[in-house]
């Protein structure tokens, strides 16, 4: 009898430790968020079946109580609107797709497009331009559709100013050819003119007409494209009609030869 309540002390023992064993496993589990997918490179939506489930990167997501939904195509992507920067507070953090946040690197973050592709930054009040590759998501501040690494930022004049109206072109995906030379491959329509050559973009009219005067006095072709970004007035100059974008890539770099600046190629209406 002795023995029987011996045993079944044990086995009542056993089970209590076990029990408190499992309780204190549970306990200690912590809830995580999957790790974001990077995108292979040249995923399009082409490329995504209708049955297919969706990728990390293209799921839709809810900040701050406002939905976005990615795009799964860069193609044709082109928008106007204020870039504004991030910088050393983000230094060495985890980006949307996963990597490193370097602030150094030419990246930025955008909020819907596909992580990976590389777009065309043009600050419209200076006329600089950069390549950056989107690797992040954001800005959630109302106004702002890009923001820009710290090293993208200071190459386009925005750091000092905080922010600045930019057009971004989505360019594709970084490729290399048989010689080691990196291109874009880059929507068909962006291939097609009438192309011009932006010289300038001026708040004050007067400005504008002016270079637009000494413009026309050497080229064939020089008007000026009035706009609005975030309600801001701008006066743009454009230079030249060129049916292909070789050509205008060709007139950009004689118009800079002759002392025009650096200007950058753009669709004309």
């Amino acid at each position: 009898m002795r023995t029987n309540m011996r045993s079944d002390c044990r086995l009542a023992v056993k089970r209590f430790f076990l029990l408190v064993l499992i309780l204190g496993l549970s306990a200690c589990t912590v809830s995580r968020k999957p790790e974001p997918v990077t995108p292979a490179v040249g995923t399009t939506a082409s490329d995504v079946s209708a049955d297919a489930p969706l990728k990390g990167w293209q799921k839709p997501y809810v900040i701050m109580g406002k939905h976005y939904t990615p795009l799964l195509d860069h193609d044709g992507f082109v928008q106007e609107g204020i870039a504004s920067w991030y910088g050393d507070k983000f230094h060495g953090r985890k980006t949307s797709n996963g990597e490193v946040y370097d602030m150094y690197a030419m990246t930025a973050a955008h909020k819907t497009l596909p992580l990976g592709v590389f777009v065309k930054v043009e600050n419209l009040a200076n006329g600089s331009s950069e390549v950056v590759r989107i690797n992040d998501r954001g800005p959630f501040v109302k106004g702002r559709i890009i923001d820009l690494s710290y090293t993208a930022a200071r190459n386009l004049d925005v750091v000092d100013r905080g922010t600045a109206p930019v057009r971004v072109t989505a360019l594709g995906y970084k490729k290399t050819d048989s010689h080691g030379e990196n291109f874009f491959t880059l929507p068909q329509d962006m291939l097609e003119g009438p192309f011009g050559v932006q010289l300038g973009a001026f708040t004050v009219e007067a400005n504008a007409l002016r270079l637009r005067d000494r413009l026309r006095k050497q080229y064939a072709f020089a008007e000026i494209y009035p706009g609005v970004v975030s309600g801001q007035h701008y006066f743009r100059v454009r230079a030249g009609k060129f049916n292909s974008l070789a050509a205008a890539e060709q007139g950009r770099a004689q118009m800079r030869t002759d002392g025009f600046g650096a200007g950058f190629v753009v669709a004309l209406d």
